[in-house]
């Protein structure tokens, strides 16, 4: 394309738009709307019909007042497409061996948007378990998919994923204690908690690693206890069972992940 022909079809506020988000994916901390301006070379006016739009659809959030910071949801637009079907076409035959092994129900959740949402599902083979549609959006903060998401993400991303989906639901309920659960989660590798929503269950949940140990999804099972002798094994076994499944997807998709980086 010629410098004329590049010239005939530039988009200047799209233009706009983008060179504020390369700037801020490459800065810590974010910056003022001053900042921005200077960086970029324009007036500060330019800018702030577009900063408002971007805040609004949830590609920038305001911090400390006056900093604009990008939130994950490029990141999770990303993680919709190509990564996340490699990573349910390797998950599949391991959730369907979990599912058989323990008898149990299990699905696979990631976060995207503000949310955890289940991307991949494996019934239980008995008569008995709990199923959950994909595509459903879960609980960030009373989920044991949701906990793990975010115990196993750094301190700052942890903050982008709460603010984002502070952004999209008008009253989080976020217990005080969640920080140091988090914490505790993080050490133990799992979590075990009573269903928030369905009495008598019980979340399971292992994070699916990438290879910087960051959580890429949450491997959880949705518990119940099965009268049937031969139901399968009791709690303790099916969270052992889980986390032999959650590391094999760990290594399988941390393996591919490296090989496709240049």
């Amino acid at each position: 394309m010629t410098a004329e022909e590049s010239e005939r079809y530039r988009a200047p506020a799209l233009d706009k738009g983008l060179d504020i988000l390369e700037l801020l994916a490459g800065v810590d901390g974010g910056l003022t709307q001053a900042e921005i301006s200077k960086q970029l070379g324009r007036s500060p006016n330019e800018f702030y019909r577009m900063l408002d739009r971007l805040v609004r659809r949830g590609y920038v959030t305001r911090i400390e007042g006056d900093r604009y910071s990008l939130t994950l949801k490029l990141f999770g637009l990303a993680q919709l497409h190509a990564p996340v079907r490699r990573l349910i076409s390797y998950a599949t035959p391991l959730m369907r061996d979990l599912a058989e092994n323990s008898k149990q129900a299990n699905q696979l959740v990631v976060f995207d948007r503000g949310f955890a949402v289940v991307v991949a599902q494996q019934e239980a083979p008995g008569y008995w378990g709990i199923s959950i549609r994909v595509g459903s959006h879960i609980g960030l903060f009373d989920t044991g998919s949701g906990h793990v998401l975010l115990a196993f993400r750094s301190p700052e991303e942890r903050e982008m994923m709460m603010a984002e989906n502070a952004r999209l639901n008008e009253k989080p309920e976020i217990s005080p204690e969640l920080f140091e659960r988090l914490d505790q989660i993080r050490d133990r590798g799992y979590e075990l908690m009573p269903s928030a929503q369905t009495q008598g269950v019980f979340n399971l949940s292992a994070p699916v690693l990438g290879p910087d140990k960051r959580c890429i999804a949450a491997l959880t099972v949705p518990y119940i206890a099965l009268v049937n002798p031969n139901g399968g094994p009791d709690i303790s076994g099916t969270m052992q069972m889980l986390l032999k499944t959650a590391q094999e997807l760990s290594e399988l998709a941390g393996a591919h992940m490296q090989l496709e980086r240049p």
